[in-house]
């Protein structure tokens, strides 16, 4: 099967290894352009890229593929590339551009999406985290026929993958990424016999993109729910707090709710500093610090990190 892949990030590049892997031919990848990345800024092509240029497929890198949007000669350049490859088939995976019509239209069998979520549960931008954060016992991989919706497109297949109760969004984006590869080969190999299933109306969540204000802890608010973000926030944008005697906010990569009677006690409060973790009190619960790091600091366990300070 001739299948042009469209993807960004390393979620994206195992699934196109996988479909490599499984014998299709892929004539054309699409990629978002190179960005600037590490501490030189240096332009750095995309996980999906590098695999491309490794297995000698030709890459297209348009910042827009509207072809009445503000890169219509880059558009159409794509559209070229697209209509000279021919493709049975394109397969969609965290690629970062809206399709429009056009290219939904292209392929015979139209264009699949991987998405990491059950749907129609967390439709949007960062299902990963958002899953995690609400307190999720399972998510895993859709895989959409996509229409001009957003992730609105019927069901062809569906992988449940557990969240484990300690895991982070590293880790799930992980486990997610190989589940998504397995699905895409499978779907691929079935594809003439797929049933598509329309999304049923009710259970629609929205994965909101993650904000930067959103990595300050808000300690008004529960420590379960507290925990759950500082999972995922890891890695990005991590979640963040301020401590007594220390100028700027201290990054929380590992955090533990504790059940306790916090009704008299101040929010925001650090009732203890030890080896075993900093106790800092919420409007319900204790939210025992396990992992932090300084600013320009390396991230460290508590008993580690408490020896340069106390509160």
């Amino acid at each position: 099967m001739r299948v042009v892949f469209a993807g960004t990030p390393e979620f994206a590049r195992l699934a196109l290894d996988a479909i490599l892997a499984a014998g299709h031919e892929v004539p054309l990848v699409l990629t978002q352009p190179d960005r600037p990345a590490g501490r030189g800024l240096k332009l750095t092509p995309s996980p999906v890229k590098q695999a491309a240029l490794a297995a000698g497929i030709p890459v297209a890198q348009p910042r827009s593929l509207r072809l009445d949007g503000r890169y219509p000669e880059e558009a159409a350049q794509a559209r070229e590339q697209l209509l000279a490859a021919a493709p049975d088939v394109m397969v969609v995976a965290a690629y970062g551009l809206i399709l429009p019509a056009w290219v939904l239209q292209l392929p015979a069998a139209g264009c699949l999406n991987i998405h990491a979520s059950l749907l129609p549960r967390w439709r949007g931008a960062a299902p990963i985290q958002r899953a995690i954060e609400a307190g999720d016992e399972r998510t895993g991989v859709t895989i959409m026929q996509m229409d001009e919706g957003l992730d609105t497109g019927d069901m062809l297949l569906v992988h449940p993958v557990a969240i484990g109760a300690e895991q982070n969004a590293a880790e799930l984006h992980d486990a997610l990424a190989d589940a998504g590869a397995q699905a895409i080969v499978q779907a691929l190999a079935r594809l003439p016999t797929l049933r598509r299933e329309p999304q049923p109306p009710d259970g629609v969540t929205y994965a909101a993109k993650l904000d930067k204000a959103e990595a300050a802890l808000d300690f008004t608010q529960a420590a379960a729910l507290l925990a759950r973000r500082v999972r995922a926030f890891n890695p990005v944008p991590g979640a963040t707090t301020r401590l007594p005697g220390l100028d700027d906010p201290v990054k929380v990569w590992r955090a533990r709710a504790m059940p306790a009677d916090t009704a008299n006690t101040a929010p925001g409060t650090v009732l203890h500093a030890g080896p075993e973790g900093v106790d800092i009190a919420t409007a319900d619960g204790i939210l025992r610090l396990l992992e932090l790091q300084k600013a320009g600091g390396k991230r460290q366990p508590v008993d580690v990190f408490i020896r340069g300070w106390q509160p």
